[in-house]
């Protein structure tokens, strides 16, 4: 696994959660306990389709990245124990480093170099960034895998609900719409939403300065 593709100093949680003057995670999350929900049945029409995902929330404010990875492995039928992940991810209570900590967990779950990390590294999205996250989120999908992002700051969902994680965080991506246009995320942070669906260009600014885990 290359590491140099990309910038810890980029897409370190901790890093950036000093700077926002807090630990990685919404404070939300400090109160959530595990919560699961039955798998929904893989359904896929003309330019859409949607994972099952066993979804738990996240335990504690900090493991919003072993539960994105739990929650992303869950629509292929495993079931690893986030504390275990958590361990393998060098998790703290500062957050998982970068995402390059969680693709090596999801590759060894899935096969050798199944996932690679993809960087976004400007401040904002471009249509070039922004379309390869799409086509990644797409091709993924309809591998029947879902898409692990490390996300900051704060971005708007269709239903216009805003979502803000100025120390950062992990989300899975299960399922997409009009060709990938619209995404959906299963969110560990809060069991009372844990999924919506946002335009592929609200989540690929959100990514800005971050990246993502994908096929």
């Amino acid at each position: 696994m290359r590491t140099d593709l990309i910038r810890k100093s980029a897409l370190t949680i901790a890093g950036i959660a000093a700077t926002a003057g807090g630990i990685a995670g919404p404070a939300i999350a400090a109160q959530a306990t595990p919560a699961e929900k039955t798998a929904q049945v893989s359904t896929q029409r003309g330019g859409e389709r949607e994972l099952g995902v066993r979804y738990e929330a996240q335990p504690n404010f900090y493991y919003c990245g072993p539960a994105a990875a739990r929650n992303a492995l869950s629509v292929q039928g495993k079931n690893i124990d986030v504390d275990a992940m958590a361990k393998e991810m060098g998790t703290t209570e500062a957050g998982t480093n970068s995402i390059n900590d969680i693709t090596p967990v999801l590759n060894k779950e899935t096969g050798k170099d199944v996932y690679k990390s993809v960087e976004i590294r400007d401040r904002k999205a471009d249509d070039k960034q922004t379309d390869k996250l799409r086509s990644d989120i797409v091709r993924t999908v309809d591998d029947g895998r879902a898409v692990v992002a490390n996300i900051a700051g704060t971005a708007t969902d269709t239903d216009g609900n805003t979502h803000s994680f100025e120390g950062g965080h992990y989300i899975s991506v299960i399922g997409y719409k009009d060709g990938g246009k619209i995404v959906t995320i299963a969110d560990s942070a809060d069991p009372n939403m844990a999924s919506y669906r946002m335009s592929v260009d609200n989540l690929a600014d959100w990514i800005a300065t971050r990246g993502y885990a994908t096929n």
